[in-house]
């Protein structure tokens, strides 16, 4: 059985993810996963002002899982070029790159040659979310709508942030058990050349306790964006009291 890794911060680890490279089967599977990625980029529902909903996270860890963060950081930039030339979602603009070849180190650091657990993958796609989607992606928003658009962005979202806290939970029980069946298949597929044990990839109740959690967090701020961004003034009420908006929250 060849070697996994407690942490990614090792020489081996990196000797490893570097040694996918040559292995001809590994890379005919990043193909596939590109493909794959690359047509889900089709899928993307729009929920608002260059914001969507993508589900190509199952593809983009699969792929991390399997054959690690060398690989998947080309592959990552070939599927956002790619996908940004066949399903355009505005004007190109190339820094965009960085946020797709980040979320896929993430899931590598997280979920290649590790002892799979379900708390590791809600880690990893809450590690994507918040890093890739609440502060990288609005960073670069911003650069893109001051240059390309010619206009302003605000930094901080309430939507973007809204729309990520809301399918936070969900995405991260149905990673679960999305990589839950998935790990077998490769095994048996010998995808990996190291067997990937199923026995920690179940949720408990401590899981659901904390998924729970995130529901009433997501919940309570779904209220607080009703109550406050689609307000028409620069006050409301809240708990029996009038309290003033920032300007950053008060509807454009």
């Amino acid at each position: 059985m060849s070697q996994t890794f407690s942490t990614p911060f090792s020489r081996d680890y990196w000797r490893c993810a570097a040694a996918e490279l040559k292995s001809t089967r590994m890379l005919v599977f990043a193909a596939l996963m590109i493909a794959l990625r690359v047509s889900l980029k089709s899928l993307a529902i729009p929920v608002g002002d260059n914001l969507f909903i993508y589900v190509g996270f199952f593809v983009n860890a699969l792929g991390a899982m399997v054959f690690g963060p060398v690989v998947a950081l080309l592959a990552a930039a070939v599927s956002d070029t790619l996908g940004a030339l066949l399903f355009p979602t505005g004007a190109y603009f190339f820094p965009f790159i960085f946020v797709e070849m980040l979320g896929s180190l993430l899931f590598s650091l997280f979920l290649y040659r590790a002892q799979l657990t379900a708390w590791r993958i809600i880690f990893s796609r809450f590690a994507v979310s918040f890093l890739c989607n609440l502060v990288l992606t609005p960073f670069i928003m911003y650069y893109y709508y001051l240059f390309v658009l010619g206009k302003t962005y605000r930094l901080l979202s309430l939507p973007r942030v809204i729309k990520n806290l809301a399918l936070l939970p969900a995405e991260c029980v149905l990673l679960v058990l999305f990589l839950g069946v998935m790990v077998p298949l490769m095994n048996r597929l010998h995808f990996t050349d190291y067997v990937i044990s199923t026995d920690g990839i179940r949720l408990t109740r401590k899981h659901g306790a904390v998924i729970a959690g995130l529901f009433v967090l997501a919940a309570l701020f779904v209220a607080f964006y009703y109550g406050v961004y689609t307000a028409s003034s620069s006050q409301i009420m809240l708990f029996g009291q009038t309290v003033s908006i920032p300007p950053w929250l008060q509807k454009s």
